[in-house]
């Protein structure tokens, strides 16, 4: 824990937009910028800053934190994240030569859209979604119109880069299908060594989950009393210590109960939980549903194949989905 992550976050700005990282256009004010990048990067780590920000992932598959929430992703995943919102993509199983191309993001202000409603009525509609992505929204069944979105966006400027942004926020503010991802509103007041930290503990448990994670042992090595570290921590991602790591655990072992025909047991061990009842519990509790549901479910939604023994019986019974969504 001594040791900082590589990738230490820092308060966006102009200054660090560039192309190096991924940005298309630099060295000019714009309303609504692109941004593309692959993964491992410097761009991926626990950080906020004042714009919004629209990520589509296209490629790998990992644990998404957004404000207290935490989840897992795969491409088409796509998130509107409102400003000063805490959050990251941390890619799990990553290839040796990385993705060169994971994320395609889109920022920009909200105020020039709040002013600009003031005076056109027609963009009243956004300011809805404006006031959601101060949670976070996740969207559903758009990807491929956001890609294309996206893409015109890029390649288009000034009134006809303005107006398919426009389009592309009108037929967010009109999609249903959607749900809000953290509960609170965190609008982080941390500066760049408390976000650091913080990352820091993020990547740290993330990549040992399996693992006899104590308190006591993160706290020595950030050289904290337990009670400052509560506090800090709690802070910055709107969880408890306990209730960060489960969270963890139970959003690994959704992506192993996705993703292999492991048995629920052998993936309650493999992510850290030291006995079934607490796993099954903790599950409950989180998603709203047992493990075997969820892996169930999943296969329906996410069109997978049943991995082998998952089976499901006659008595289980499908959660429907509502607006906003909860559970996968």
């Amino acid at each position: 824990m001594t040791d900082r992550h590589k990738f230490d976050p820092e308060l966006e700005c102009d200054v660090y937009r560039t192309q190096e990282r991924g940005y298309w256009e630099t060295g000019k004010s714009l309303s609504v910028r692109c941004l593309e990048h692959g993964y491992p990067t410097p761009l991926a780590r626990w950080h906020y800053h004042e714009e919004l920000e629209l990520h589509l992932i296209v490629a790998g598959r990992g644990q998404a934190f957004v404000g207290d929430y935490i989840g897992p992703f795969e491409p088409g995943h796509l998130v509107l994240v409102g400003p000063n919102l805490p959050h990251n993509w941390i890619s799990t199983d990553v290839p040796a030569e990385g993705y060169p191309l994971r994320d395609m993001v889109l920022q920009f202000s909200d105020e020039p859209i709040r002013h600009a409603a003031k005076s056109l009525k027609e963009l009243e509609d956004c300011i809805t979604l404006l006031d959601r992505a101060r949670n976070g929204i996740e969207f559903f069944g758009i990807s491929d119109m956001a890609r294309k979105r996206y893409e015109r966006i890029r390649a288009s400027s000034g009134c006809q880069r303005l107006s398919h942004f426009v389009e592309y926020l009108s037929e967010l503010a009109a999609c249903n299908d959607y749900r809000l991802l953290s509960t609170a509103r965190l609008q982080s007041q941390h500066d760049d060594v408390s976000m650091s930290k913080i990352s820091g503990i993020v990547n740290y448990l993330t990549e040992n989950l399996e693992s006899d994670i104590s308190m006591a042992e993160v706290c020595a090595g950030l050289g904290m009393t337990e009670s400052a570290f509560s506090r800090f921590f709690r802070r910055g991602t709107g969880n408890t210590f306990t209730d960060f790591v489960n969270r963890l655990r139970i959003n690994k072992a959704c992506l192993l109960l996705m993703d292999t025909d492991r048995y629920i047991t052998s993936v309650c061990f493999d992510v850290g939980f030291n006995n079934i009842a607490n796993f099954n519990r903790r599950f409950l509790q989180l998603k709203g549903m047992t493990p075997r549901e969820f892996r169930r479910q999943a296969s329906k939604r996410f069109g997978r194949s049943s991995p082998a023994g998952m089976g499901a019986t006659m008595n289980e019974h499908p959660v429907p989905v509502s607006q906003p969504r909860t559970g996968i």
